[in-house]
């Protein structure tokens, strides 16, 4: 193998094993940690404040177990009046609200089913439950806490208005999953009240690859910029919601961390989003110039320190001066473009690739609109990505097929000027430039292939378009294929990581290659198997594509060999063939004394 194949190997795995930690987000770090951060929080409590005056981390109480949580619940205010339901429904959403604290206790998406397949009865559309923490519950102003009593004024199909002494709240149900809030507070209303605006909450999925982040939108950092904040990447949260890239998962033993923590993110934020894998419910329109609570259950049953359920509320230090405020919530799936007409794109966590994965969620869906099925259309996405890369892998190809030509005279000026390193060294590229080669071209086509197949990887994750997209064998796009998950080992029989294997092993068999055959054929092996092990446990999605992609590498390969492999030598010449060989008299005379 000479240097520039053993460079752009090493890049390669490099930049893979680089991305992925970075991607898990330093998880095994956070996880031997966070049960030891959590256990010296609990032994030293803090001053205990009203949530209403938070201004940083301080002023949280961390309950230290599950009586306090109870304790909690029960100092809540009884509601003197008999609670009154009232329901927003049209082809997307399905809203319960409740007349104590004129708040949403539960939510339906329509269109999108709690397990794979159509929905029915036996199968239902994703419903949150978010009585526990229900979405739009107001603290902090004086009679309007998340309790208050409220009367249902009007109620229609689409809209519901709630009023009482202190608050009138108009919500209307609008197309793309916003739900749209007016608010007027009453004269008798302190516009220094600091108030608290809850998001509801989201629960952890099924899937083994599911996340709970919350990303906010900062006004103004340190330096007076403003930017998007993952909390589950970085932050104070980070080491509670312990998500990335191989789902949510903690510390060995989390027994001595609290069943609930409350954290304080100070900092002025435009907006605020609760997430999982594939849905949100996030407010827009309204700042919170006092920050934002999270609030995350971990999973009791579990030893382990996994995260249950994370909810948000933003924090405002005074009502407006109006005393009137409209604001925007969203509660619906994880798709780039209702997303974007919001100005929440960054809650799709493209990362430093968006500029890639924003056009490749558009080529995807395209495609799906013309032919309806995402396999379909990872496929016609893979054909147009390889040809968008063909005239380069072409070129690197039969660039590489050129320096295994040339091997026998890179050999002779290695021995004849070995004593001379200088001698050889320009000599060797007076050969390259002779023959027109470019030791380093085979290169550039990974490399650019590198942040391609990253952005991929982030779009087929968690792009909720391909969650349970069925595709021949495959269920659910959005995860392994997992077949005889029962009595299969390694969580079951992922076909496509296998064929993909299978074919990695092929195309490097038709790559052309110089130098040690031992390194070559050691090199067949450990990249294929290392990519087997990457890969195994990838979204079927990424599967399909990268198999289909080798595929195309394989025919790509065997075709060049074909058309430039020489069909003999003449005095130690290689001639390959699309050079037409000069027939000498000598020739003709044999070719005529044999016929």
């Amino acid at each position: 193998m000479n240097k520039s194949e053993k460079l752009i190997v090493m890049l390669l795995g490099l930049a893979l094993v680089w991305w992925m930690w970075q991607s898990i987000g330093d998880q095994k770090k956070s996880a031997e940690t966070q049960a030891r951060q959590a256990a010296a929080r609990a032994s030293q409590p803090k001053a205990v404040k009203d949530v209403k005056g938070v201004k940083d981390a301080k002023d949280v109480k961390e309950p230290k177990d599950a009586k306090d949580v109870k304790d909690l619940k029960e100092t809540k205010a009884v509601p003197r009046a008999p609670e009154q339901l009232a329901t927003l429904k049209n082809g997307q959403l399905e809203l319960t609200f409740s007349s104590h604290g004129a708040v949403i206790k539960k939510a339906r998406m329509l269109q999108y089913a709690e397990r794979p397949g159509a929905i029915s009865d036996s199968n239902p559309s994703v419903s949150l439950d978010l009585s526990a923490s229900p979405a739009l519950a107001l603290s902090g102003v004086p009679g309007l806490d998340a309790d208050a009593d409220y009367i249902v004024a009007e109620s229609r199909e689409d809209s519901v208005v709630f009023t009482n002494a202190f608050l009138r709240r108009e919500v209307s149900l609008k197309d793309d999953y916003r739900i749209e809030v007016a608010e007027t507070f009453a004269p008798g209303c302190p516009l220094d009240a600091a108030t608290a605006l809850s998001l509801g909450s989201m629960s952890l999925g099924s899937s083994k690859n599911d996340i709970l982040s919350i990303d906010s939108w900062i006004v103004a950092d340190e330096k007076g910029k403003s930017h998007v904040e993952h909390h589950g990447d970085d932050g104070p949260l980070k080491s509670y919601l312990a998500g990335g890239f191989g789902g949510c998962s903690g510390s060995s033993d989390a027994s001595a961390m609290p069943p609930r923590q409350k954290v304080a993110i100070p900092g002025a934020r435009s907006w605020l989003a609760v997430k999982n894998r594939f849905f949100v419910t996030a407010l827009t329109g309204l700042t919170g110039d006092a920050g934002f609570v999270a609030t995350i259950d971990r999973d009791m049953s579990r030893r382990e320190y996994v995260p249950k359920s994370v909810a948000a509320a933003m924090m405002s230090s005074a009502l407006p001066e109006s005393r009137a405020r409209s604001y925007v919530l969203y509660l619906g799936p994880k798709k780039q473009k209702l997303l974007w007409n919001l100005g929440l794109k960054d809650v799709m966590e493209f990362g430093m690739w968006r500029w890639l994965c924003y056009p490749m969620v558009w080529v995807l869906n395209f495609f799906n609109s013309l032919i309806p099925n995402y396999g379909v259309a990872i496929i016609l996405m893979t054909i147009l990505v390889r040809l968008l890369f063909w005239p380069l892998t072409h070129k690197s190809t039969v660039g590489m097929r050129k320096m295994q030509e040339i091997q026998p005279k890179l050999k002779e000026i290695q021995a004849k000027f070995k004593d001379n390193p200088q001698r050889m060294q320009q000599e060797t590229w007076q050969l390259y430039r002779d023959h027109k080669v470019n030791p380093l071209s085979s290169c550039l086509p990974m490399l650019v292939q590198i942040p391609v197949f990253i952005a991929l990887f982030n779009v087929l994750r968690s792009t909720v378009e391909l969650r349970y997209a069925p595709f021949l064998w495959i269920s659910d796009l959005s995860e392994p294929e997992a077949l005889f998950a029962s009595w299969f080992p390694f969580g079951g029989l992922n076909i496509l990581p296998l064929f993909m294997t299978g074919l990695t092993i092929l195309q490097s068999a038709f790559t052309p290659t110089s130098g040690d055959k031992n390194q070559q054929r050691m090199m067949m092996i450990m990249m294929p198997l290392f990519m087997l092990v990457m890969f195994y446990n990838f979204p079927s999605a990424l599967s399909l594509y990268w198999a289909l992609s080798t595929a195309f590498g394989v025919v790509q390969a065997w075709w060049i060999r074909k058309k430039y492999t020489p069909v003999h030598a003449n005095d130690g010449v290689v001639v390959p063939d699309s050079v037409e060989m000069p027939v000498t008299r000598q020739m003709r005379r044999h070719g005529k004394g044999e016929g």
